[in-house]
């Protein structure tokens, strides 16, 4: 990529992430009532977005393979203990994946 080629590529990201934030806003006005479909769906969707990261995450693990995906079930496992232990899920979530690139990359190799 040129250089021209990378700065519009960066000035594109940037204005899509903002509009995307903006949006939001200029549909639903602080003054209006927010619809029913979409609260429901405020509710509704994180669930099924973590639910949607497990079976993304776990699809490809290999339980015949040399290490029976043991790296991927015990990073889970921490993830979901810590989560009960300390209901915080980005604490949750980053030392699950730090232990997980730890056992790949260092136990597992």
């Amino acid at each position: 990529m040129t250089l021209n080629e990378q700065l519009l590529t960066i000035a594109t990201a940037i204005v899509a992430v903002q509009l995307c934030r903006w949006v939001a806003f200029w549909a639903f006005p602080a003054h209006k009532k927010v619809p029913d479909f979409v609260q429901y769906l405020g509710k509704a969707l994180p669930s099924a977005v973590f639910g949607l990261l497990v079976v993304y995450c776990y699809k490809n693990v290999d339980i015949l393979g040399q290490h029976h995906g043991m790296a991927e079930f015990i990073a889970g496992v921490a993830v979901v203990g810590l989560h009960l232990w300390r209901k915080n899920m980005f604490i949750s979530i980053g030392v699950g994946t730090i232990l997980y690139m730890i056992l790949v990359q260092k136990v597992f190799v």
